[in-house]
Parts: structure tokens; C-alpha cells; sequence
């Protein structure tokens, strides 16, 4: 181990040096949680969803074992800083760096969708970027879709000021819920607040339920863009994949190939 270079409530990640020396960020339970049953099962959970997800702009799976006394996974590292801290330290990202962005995470999270995965927690907390080339993280509350609801109605998981209508009321996620979330992400990169305001947990849920979205200085593509994954109805919102063609098409981003991609 190198580093501590997060907590959460159950875990800590370390920067360390795998056996081909390059850096990666090992997860690991805590002591007392590694100790109860469920814990190690959110764990295993984790590593079977990361597991099948591959995508330049999603954090990859190397390792891992919960069945050990200390209770671990190995990612990739990837360098760079949450999106919420760059954009409290620079401001708003603009133009073609915004669209990139925003076309790059939709790529990713379009690909946890076509591996059958709900990563259910995006949020600038969990967008590492360098540059404009966002990762996603942490699936410590990822499932696959259709899998058995694990929470409680009444219960908030993820993080409140990004999370869709549905979830507040205590419906199952499903990836259109993931795309409300891409486009509060988004909002805030763009603005450098989120767009259903800051305050109490309440106050912040309530205005999300009534579809009360602040996109005030937000022009371009993503003015007409981010409304459509904010819809209140999760079928009325297009899918990751949709608003990745999209951007594609804004922003002229050609695909690996050289094509302008379309939607």
C-alpha cells in the first residue's frame, strides 16, 4: 500500500503497486464491517457488477476476494480529481470540454447498461476526470437490472440531490433512473450547483418530485439536452446511448474509427 486516498462509510481505498508495477486502488473493508455477512455480500456484489462492465470511461475490475480475513477489491487507478472538487475549484466547465464531457459519461454509462448493470449512484462525487475525460466509480450500490430490491421504501440510497423521482418514492432503479442522475451531473458541471438547489434533505427531495430543476446559464445542445433525462416520467426520458449519439452529433466527436457517430 502507497496511500489512503478514500474512506466511505464501510471502506477504505488505497493507492498501491501491483505485481507488474502499476498503481491501482485497492477497496477494503473495515474491520467491523468485514466481520458481518452482509457486508462481505455488498462486496461480492460490487466485484460481479464492475466485473462486466468494460468501457474507457468506466473504472475496470483487476481482482479481488471476500472470502479472505480482510475483505478486498482491486481497481484501476485512475488519476485525476472528482468532478465536484474541480468544478468548486475552477468553475463551470464550457463548450466543447463540457460536451465531451458529457458525451464521454454517457458512453460509460451506456455500457454499464449493455453489461445488464444499474449503477444507481452517479453524482460528481463519483466522476473522477482528467481533462475532459471523465471515469465512473464506486458501485458499491450497483446491481444488476431486474435483480431483487435491496432497500426499503422510505430509504434514500445514493446521493440525495441526484437521485431520480422514482427513487425517492421507493421504486425500483432502473436505468432510466441512472439517466436522471447523468443529466443532474451533468447540470452541475455546466452551472457549478445542482440543479434542484442546495439546503435539506426535504427541501432537495421535494423539489426533485415536483421537477423544480435550476439549468439557468446552461446554452447549446445541453440546453435542449439535459431537460429530456430530467423528465419526471423515467419512460419518457431517452437512454444513455441516445443522449451519447446525440452529443456525438453536437459536438462533431468522431468515434475510435474516425466517424462522427450518430445517434
Amino acid at each position: 500500500m502507497l496511500d489512503e486516498i478514500g474512506r466511505g462509510s464501510t471502506s477504505v481505498v488505497h493507492l498501491a503497486m501491483d505485481s507488474a508495477g502499476r498503481e491501482v486502488a485497492v477497496k477494503e473493508l473495515m474491520a467491523e464491517y468485514a466481520a458481518e455477512p452482509e457486508g462481505r455480500r455488498r462486496l461480492a456484489r460490487e466485484m460481479a457488477t464492475q466485473a462486466r462492465v468494460r468501457s474507457p470511461y468506466v473504472a475496470r475490475l483487476l481482482d479481488g476476494d471476500v472470502e479472505g480475513e480482510r475483505p478486498y477489491v482491486v481497481m484501476q487507478y485512475v488519476p485525476g480529481q472528482p468532478l465536484g472538487d474541480l468544478v468548486a475549484a475552477y468553475g463551470p466547465f464550457r463548450g466543447a470540454r463540457l460536451l465531451r464531457l458529457a458525451r464521454r459519461l454517457a458512453l460509460g454509462l451506456a455500457a454499464v447498461h449493455d453489461a445488464g448493470v444499474l449503477h444507481r449512484d452517479m453524482a460528481p462525487g463519483n466522476v473522477i476526470v482528467l481533462g475532459d475525460r471523465p471515469a465512473l466509480i464506486d458501485f458499491g450500490i450497483a446491481h444488476g437490472a431486474g435483480a431483487d430490491k435491496i432497500t426499503k421504501r422510505g430509504m434514500v440510497v445514493g446521493t440525495p440531490a441526484y437521485l431520480s423521482p422514482e427513487l425517492i418514492e421507493g421504486e425500483p432503479a432502473t436505468a432510466a433512473s441512472d439517466v436522471f442522475s447523468w443529466a443532474a451531473t451533468l447540470a452541475c458541471a455546466a452551472t457549478g450547483r445542482p440543479p434542484f438547489g442546495r439546503g435539506s434533505l426535504h427541501g432537495t427531495c421535494f423539489r426533485i418530485l415536483r421537477g423544480e430543476h435550476d439549468l439557468d446559464g446552461i446554452s447549446g445542445p445541453l440546453a435542449e439536452l439535459l431537460p429530456l433525462g430530467l423528465r419526471r416520467d423515467p419512460a419518457a426520458r431517452p437512454t444513455a446511448r441516445w443522449f451519447a449519439g446525440a452529443l456525438a452529433q453536437a459536438s462533431g466527436e468522431p468515434d475510435q474509427s474516425g466517424r462522427v457517430v450518430a445517434a
